[in-house]
């Protein structure tokens, strides 16, 4: 039971601090407050449990823990227009695509790190994890320009080097 209390205070610390910043950089209200909702069903609930905390399924090869969270943590993209995973579109021919995230799920995605970072490390940064974890995310050329004015307005210098730098080269590329 104290693992799903952990749990638990860590998401409120966590929808707390998103909603602290995304009314920050200007995110719709009604997303921050339900931003995340889907943590609390039990397929995300339950795995996230056992794979931060250490929960009921212990007894479990980790190979399985990792599984269950591997599914929930699918299920959390696929249910979270804030991340930009849930904007990847794998064809049935095995081409991957980026399709543009709305301004409005990339503010909350933006605040959706911020929150994170800040429940997790007790301080507001997060254009360090932001410049480690960049290159891994397949993000459309519409998408990287509304990061770079996110950014821009962050005085986050680096992250908006970094989007401009994204945004520019897909640019000039499909002139070429």
């Amino acid at each position: 039971m104290k693992k799903h209390i952990k749990y638990l205070g860590y998401v409120l610390r966590h929808k707390w601090f998103v909603l602290v910043a995304g009314i920050k950089i200007g995110s719709p209200l009604l997303g921050l407050i339900v931003h995340d909702w889907h943590k609390f069903k039990s397929a995300e609930w339950f795995p996230y449990v056992n794979y931060f905390y250490g929960g009921i399924d212990m007894q479990s090869p980790p190979e399985q823990i990792q599984k269950k969270f591997d599914a929930a943590w699918l299920h959390h993209q696929h249910l979270g227009r804030h991340h930009w995973q849930h904007w990847i579109l794998r064809e049935d021919s095995g081409n991957i695509s980026t399709l543009d995230m709305p301004r409005k799920y990339a503010l909350e995605m933006v605040a959706d790190w911020m929150g994170a970072g800040r429940a997790i490390t007790g301080v507001w940064e997060m254009e360090s994890w932001f410049l480690s974890n960049h290159q891994n995310m397949e993000i459309s050329k519409k998408t990287w320009g509304i990061l770079k004015g996110i950014f821009a307005g962050l005085a986050m210098v680096q992250a908006h080097a970094v989007a401009f730098e994204y945004w520019y080269e897909d640019r000039n590329n499909e002139t070429n």
